[in-house]
């Protein structure tokens, strides 16, 4: 009888350890999903940038100011160059045909403040013209060509891509949000990307795999 008693005491003992084994497994996976969860929400997450169907492909959808205007073509600054000047020409002519007689020195005034409008108005073209060829938005052969030339260097330098960043991964995602695609609405506020950041919208793997061929290539005509 007394070891009926034990036997049945053991087994008793031996289901609520099998039970229990449950529980705790719930409880160190809840502990683990916390750990998870405390390890997640200090790291930085970069998702990707909205892809726009363009005609040609796309370079860069928020280059820096100094790729926009170092890409610039000869045209750009003539169309540039055209708007600036046609604000004030066209008060000049006015004023040649049908003078307003503003008294001394307004019509200098005038001028002056056309021509500030003027010089605002051309660079913004000119600017604009430019950087749709980065958005793929306009015909941009040469660009693509010039900015796979940069960066296969860049690689083979072992320069980061996009320049050197004091900001942290988080701010970087801050700006190029700011900025991305924002010369679409630069006849309501203008506004440029100053921010190296590494958020582009393209696949830089590519410039990688140049930069490999390439390598390759002179490896090879060399030992050659």
């Amino acid at each position: 009888m007394l070891d009926e008693l034990q036997h049945a005491t053991l087994d008793l003992a031996c289901s609520q350890s099998r039970l229990r084994d449950p529980l705790d497994g719930i409880v160190l996976s809840a502990a683990t999903m916390s750990n998870t969860t405390t390890t997640q929400t200090s790291q930085t997450y970069q998702f990707p940038s909205k892809t726009v169907v363009t005609d040609w492909p796309l370079i860069d959808n928020d280059p820096h100011f100094k790729r926009v205007v170092g890409y610039a073509r000869p045209s750009d600054y003539v169309h540039g160059a055209v708007a600036t000047a046609f604000g004030p020409g066209l008060l000049y002519t006015m004023e040649r045909f049908a003078p307003s007689y503003v008294g001394k020195g307004g019509f200098a005034q005038a001028m002056r403040l056309t021509g500030f409008i003027g010089a605002c108005g051309g660079f913004f073209y000119f600017y604009q013209r430019s950087i749709l060829r980065f958005y793929g938005m306009s015909e941009n052969a040469r660009e693509v060509q010039m900015d796979m030339r940069e960066m296969v260097d860049k690689v083979k330098a072992g320069k980061p891509l996009y320049g050197e960043s004091q900001l942290t991964p988080a701010m970087q995602g801050v700006a190029a949000r700011q900025s991305r695609y924002s010369a679409l609405f630069m006849g309501v506020l203008p506004w440029f990307n100053f921010v190296n950041h590494s958020q582009h919208g393209v696949d830089t793997a590519k410039y990688y795999q140049q930069a490999e061929r390439e390598l390759e290539a002179e490896r090879l005509s060399k030992s050659s």
